[in-house]
């Protein structure tokens, strides 16, 4: 193969024409030229923080869209399945990553279960990480979200940490806000990237600690604009990512997006290139070429620097986009699942008033945070049931994977005037959670997604409509374009049914993420997020 373009050459910080000479998957010989030359090669993309779950796809199906994106890598951390099914679910992923010419590395995920509040699938120990550790592609210890168990120095926590120095990985951080004497505690236990800065002057407190900071731009957290400016001083720092992106978010673009935002927005154009691909991929050690002599052939090219349409993603060699079709393989694949539960009964999702006034969750549009507030609760026969004029719906979540009384709350934000949502994705533990106006129509729903053993679902009134996700209830098994469209259709029947959130199945699958505050909830109830303790629904009236 031999390529004739504008190198972007990331080395020299210098853009020439260039033939590139490719024998048997690697870049053998690199000659300038004195002619012109049309388009621009450069290094393929790398997500350097993606839970591939959140695309509700299977790896190989992920890389069927961020392929056309010019995303040639990922750094995957699995601790969705791994929620689920523990190391058996890890394992799945990193098999069917076997099948996709991207070059996917994958993490051992640090904190399964989040919390012990909650039910989960799964847990992985210290002796669960070193088996993962000792397979090929999992190359890093995924985020270590128990930030306060790193600074207490608790026992198995500790050991953990340990067991990835003794293979020589790195360790992924997420510790949003941490800063001061906790911030030192946590660097210094080895601990080196985070993707959860929220602000310019934590970001820089922590590189200065000696971290790397992933720039985060998902479906549900946005961090780019804030953190951009870091790219001025402390180039070699950062890095891109998308944590989670849903699929129909896929479908508009990945990594090259916000490449093509920062160019625009003026930063140097082999500064924003280093960010999307070389750092990464240096700090991961994942042997992706950077367009040296010798190298893998790895690259990508581009119509223009203003556009930056992908015209053609090349991996050792082979071209695997050509600008219109995509070089990859349909692969069955197995469906593994932790589904334990039979049919709910309307009597399990009433709840009777013990006091006239409620804890209710407020979530927030665009947000995983939420507030809190106390309200005169609607009572019917007894019961506590929702007040659509007040725009507080019940919330419940269930334990998927053994048969349980469900956690139940309220929440005020989602808007709907009738009917009811649900979904098998709610992280961490992908219990199913559910919003609705009606008790029937929220058991209705509920048992949709129970009979499917996962799924998204939504109740109008008459009919309900979903997406079976039929691996580990969080995955589809078929393509990408289609769990987009599915996905779609139902945002826009939530809209219908009186939701003003811009993602409202996005907002519900963070309304069981205990480790945010203020107010969750869990299969076990009610979770105070600000001091991290079970809370009641009901409040002593005054």
């Amino acid at each position: 193969m031999v390529i004739k373009a504008n190198l972007i050459d990331i080395h020299i910080n210098e853009i020439y024409p260039a033939e590139l000479e490719v024998k048997g998957g690697v870049i053998e010989k690199i000659s300038r030229l004195d002619e012109k030359v049309e388009g621009y090669i450069l290094p393929g993309f790398i997500d350097a923080h993606v839970h591939i779950e959140s695309s509700m796809v299977t790896p190989v199906e992920f890389s069927r869209l961020a392929l056309r994106h010019g995303t040639i890598g990922a750094v995957s951390d699995p601790h969705e399945i791994a929620n689920v099914m523990g190391n058996e679910g890890v394992k799945f992923m990193v098999e069917n990553g076997k099948h996709t010419p991207m070059k996917i590395i994958f993490g051992a995920p640090s904190c399964v279960p989040a919390t012990s509040f909650e039910s989960s699938g799964a847990q992985i120990g210290v002796e669960d990480i070193h088996e993962l550790l000792q397979i090929s592609d999992i190359r890093f210890l995924s985020e270590m979200m128990n930030f306060p168990g790193v600074i207490q120095r608790e026992k198995e926590v500790v050991a953990k940490l340990e067991v990835a120095k003794q293979h020589g990985v790195p360790i992924d951080g997420h510790a949003p806000g941490l800063r001061g004497e906790d911030l030192v505690a946590y660097t210094s236990a080895g601990i080196s990237t985070d993707h959860e800065c929220f602000s310019i002057e934590e970001a820089k407190e922590k590189i200065e600690r000696g971290m790397k900071i992933l720039i985060r731009e998902g479906s549900g957290a946005k961090n780019f604009h804030t953190l951009i400016p870091l790219l001025h001083s402390y180039p070699e720092k950062v890095m891109f990512c998308t944590d989670d992106l849903h699929p129909d978010d896929l479908m508009e673009g990945h990594i090259n997006l916000l490449v093509r935002e920062a160019i625009k927005l003026g930063y140097n154009l082999f500064d924003v290139v280093r960010a999307a691909c070389y750092n990464a991929n240096d700090h991961y050690r994942m042997n992706i070429g950077m367009l040296q002599e010798g190298d893998p052939a790895d690259f990508i090219m581009i119509d223009s620097l203003e556009k930056w349409n992908i015209l053609r993603t090349v991996i050792e060699g082979i071209q695997v986009y050509d600008g219109v079709s995509i070089n990859l393989q349909d692969i069955p694949t197995d469906h593994p699942n932790n589904f334990n539960i039979s049919p709910l009964t309307k009597e399990e999702l009433e709840i009777p008033a013990e006091t006239k006034h409620i804890r209710i969750i407020e979530a927030i549009n665009g947000e995983l945070i939420t507030r809190q507030f106390t309200d005169v609760a609607r009572i019917v026969k007894g019961k506590v049931v929702s007040d659509i004029q007040k725009d507080i719906l019940k919330i419940v979540v269930i334990n998927r994977y053994k048969q349980s009384q469900p956690g139940i709350g309220f929440i005020k934000g989602f808007g709907i005037k009738k009917g009811a949502i649900a979904s098998s994705i709610a992280h961490d533990s992908h219990n199913i959670i559910c919003v609705g106006v009606d008790d029937q129509e929220m058991l209705e729903t509920v048992n949709w997604v129970i009979a499917h053993k996962g799924g998204i679902a939504i109740n109008d009134g008459s009919t309900i409509q979903g997406l079976p996700l039929e691996i580990a209830g969080i995955m589809s098994s078929g393509s990408l374009e289609k769990a987009a469209a599915k996905y779609n259709e139902l945002t826009r029947k939530a809209k219908k049914l009186g939701s003003e959130m811009n993602a409202p199945f996005m907002t519900l699958a963070f309304m069981a993420l205990l480790v945010i505050p203020e107010l969750k909830l869990s299969d076990k109830g009610l979770f105070d997020g600000n001091h991290f303790k079970y809370t009641s629904l009901f409040v002593k009236d005054s």
